[in-house]
């Protein structure tokens, strides 16, 4: 059977967070500006999806690509690290430094790689501003202006709106994260990690990373959008709910179920047995 039980996910949740703790800026950049491009290109594959079809559901179907991709590849993804360094922090293999040194690492990263693709992207659909306004142009702006200024005029429930739906959306984007170590085999991850990214998606809520690059791609194509406006109204709340979601709901709770105490002095002597 390729099936992995809870307790040894939850053990290969704390390995991943402290191999994620100890790389360098150069692999932290690499990875998350890669997965930044990546999940820019199922954004848009799922939008083309829905303006084809006309069914919203069917990009969220094809929407999971983007992170398998990802998670395939080894590449660095902030929404899901926001559980997996936390898991390796409360069982003492990674210290407060090194998990914030992976998470700031690798959102400068998502910037760069969503930001360059949006280029790309409005580049290629334009024509490089030579067409004429497209049926996906018109999308990536509405998406953009209701993702920013449509909750500032919303004013304090605007904010309130936009973290919780940062919390629903990456309680299941780190479980995806999760899913993936429950099977060994390729297939069984890629079934168990699209399940919880279909469901976020298919309800619209709000991930930071995809936000790196629709917001600014709206932006390009002529969304009445500021930066203040992309960071004050979206960026910042759902970094923030994305946070406490993975953090609490996702990465700690399967810890404090599964997981097995173990500081680093312990583990240092358990690997110094296995070595003898």
């Amino acid at each position: 059977m390729d099936s992995v039980q809870p307790a040894k996910v939850v053990e290969n949740m704390i390995q991943a967070g402290k191999t994620k703790a100890n790389l360098s800026i150069k692999h932290l950049l690499i990875r998350g500006g890669l997965a930044g491009a990546f999940l820019g290109y199922a954004t848009t594959l799922a939008f083309t999806a829905n303006l084809q079809t006309g069914i919203d559901m069917m990009g969220a179907i094809l929407f999971p690509v983007g992170f398998v991709m990802i998670i395939l590849l080894g590449l660095e993804l902030v929404t899901g690290n926001f559980a997996l360094l936390p898991a390796a922090k409360l069982n003492g293999q990674v210290s407060t430094a090194g998990m914030l040194h992976n998470w700031f690492w690798v959102i400068i990263g998502h910037l760069i790689g969503s930001i360059f693709y949006a280029l790309l992207f409005v580049a290629a659909t334009t024509q490089f501003g030579t067409a004429g306004p497209s049926a996906m142009s018109e999308l990536l702006i509405a998406v953009a202006e209701t993702k920013t200024i449509g909750y500032a005029a919303l004013g304090g429930a605007g904010l309130g709106t936009v973290f919780i739906k940062a919390i629903l959306c990456n309680w299941m984007v780190a479980l995806g994260a999760i899913m993936a170590m429950t099977s060994k085999s390729t297939i069984g991850k890629i079934a168990a990690m699209w399940l919880p990214i279909l469901i976020f998606f298919g309800q619209g809520f709000e991930h930071a990373v995809v936000n790196m690059f629709v917001i600014p791609a709206g932006m390009m194509l002529g969304a009445e959008v500021t930066i203040a406006d992309w960071w004050l109204w979206n960026q910042i709340p759902v970094l923030l709910g994305n946070l406490v979601s993975a953090f609490l709901l996702a990465g700690a709770a399967l810890y404090f179920t599964h997981g097995k105490k173990e500081t680093g002095k312990e583990a240092a002597l358990q690997n110094l047995k296995k070595a003898q």
